[in-house]
C-alpha cells in the first residue's frame, strides 16, 4: 500500500553521504528554502529511513553504483509512490538510465557534473507539488530510446538531463543543447505549454550517427512561412526580424532553431512541420560540424 503525498508545509529530504562539495551543496540549496535535511550514510541506511518516513525528496549518494540506487528507488516507489529521487553516481551504463527512468527517477546525474545543473534539478524537485512522473518510456535500449513527454519547462529540463546519461562520450554535448532548443520549440509552439499535452521524442544512436526525433502535437508550420524570424535572417542583418516581430506585439523568434541547426549536421522537418529530425554524424571522417 501506498502513502500519499505529504501535504504538510514543512518539507523534508532524505540524503545519503557523497562527502565533500556534494553534500555542502545540497545541504546549502535545501536549507536556504527552509528544508529539514536527514542524512544517510549508504542506501540500505535510506530504505530503512524512507519506510517509515515521508520524505519528500530523496537523494543518492555518488558513492553507490548505478543499478544498487536504481534498486533502492524500486523499493522505496511501493511504499512512496510520490517521493522524488534524485540519482548521483560514479560508476553507471546507459541501460541503468535507462532503468531509471523506466521507475520514475526525478533525474540522474553521472560523475563528472556540474554542480550549478544540478543545484538547479534539486530547486526544481523541491519546488514540484505532489509529484508525478511527465516521462513515459514506451520502449528503450542504449542504442534506441522512445518515449513522450509532458509539455513543461521542468520536464523538458528532466529529460536532457536524462539522454546526457544515455548518449555515449563520443557523443559531442551540442547534440544535446540542440535536442533541448528543438525540444522547447515543440513545447511551446506545439503545445504552448500545456501540460495535459506531449511531445513525442526518439533518440537512437547509430555506429557514425546519432538521431533526434521531435514530434510535437501541434499543427504544425512551413519554414518558408517564417519570413520574420532568426532562422530566415540575411547573414549581414541576423536581427532583421526584430523589428517586424516587434511591431506586431511578438517577441523575437527562431534564435533556438537557429543554434540548433549549427550544432548538428542536419535538421530536417516533416511536410506538416510538427516533427523534426535531428543528425549529427561522430565519425570524424563524415562529421563537418565541430
Amino acid at each position: 500500500m501506498t502513502t500519499p503525498c505529504s501535504s504538510t508545509d514543512q518539507k523534508t529530504a532524505l540524503v545519503v553521504a557523497s562527502g565533500g562539495d556534494v553534500d555542502e551543496l545540497l545541504t546549502n540549496v535545501l536549507a536556504s528554502d527552509g528544508w529539514t535535511i536527514h542524512p544517510a550514510a549508504d542506501n540500505q541506511h535510506a530504505l530503512a529511513l524512507a519506510t517509515t518516513e515521508p520524505f519528500d525528496l530523496i537523494v543518492t549518494g555518488r558513492k553507490m553504483l548505478g543499478p544498487e540506487d536504481v534498486e533502492l528507488l524500486r523499493k522505496i516507489r511501493s511504499a512512496r509512490a510520490h517521493v522524488r529521487l534524485i540519482i548521483l553516481t560514479d560508476r553507471f551504463t546507459p541501460g541503468d538510465v535507462i532503468s531509471a527512468m523506466r521507475e520514475g527517477a526525478f533525474s540522474y546525474f553521472s560523475a563528472p557534473f556540474d554542480a550549478s545543473e544540478l543545484a538547479a534539478m534539486v530547486r526544481a524537485a523541491m519546488a514540484s507539488p505532489c509529484w508525478d512522473d511527465g516521462i513515459e518510456v514506451f520502449s528503450a535500449t542504449p542504442a534506441w530510446v522512445r518515449l513522450a513527454a509532458r509539455c513543461d519547462i521542468s520536464t523538458a529540463n528532466r529529460l536532457v538531463q536524462f539522454l546526457r546519461g544515455v548518449r555515449n562520450p563520443d557523443i559531442p554535448e551540442g547534440v544535446i543543447s540542440a535536442f533541448k532548443e528543438v525540444l522547447l520549440n515543440a513545447m511551446e509552439y506545439g503545445a504552448n505549454f500545456d501540460p495535459s499535452q506531449h511531445v513525442e521524442i526518439s533518440f537512437i544512436r547509430a555506429r557514425r550517427a546519432v538521431a533526434c526525433r521531435v514530434k510535437d502535437p501541434g499543427h504544425g508550420f512551413s519554414l518558408q512561412e517564417l519570413r520574420h524570424a532568426a532562422l530566415n535572417n540575411p547573414a549581414d542583418d541576423m536581427l532583421s526580424h526584430v523589428a517586424v516581430r516587434e511591431a506586431q506585439g511578438l517577441r523575437p523568434g527562431g534564435f533556438g532553431l537557429l543554434l540548433a541547426k549549427k550544432l548538428v549536421d542536419e535538421l530536417i522537418y516533416s511536410e506538416e512541420g510538427n516533427e523534426v529530425l535531428l543528425v549529427k554524424y561522430v565519425d570524424p571522417a563524415v562529421s563537418q560540424v565541430a
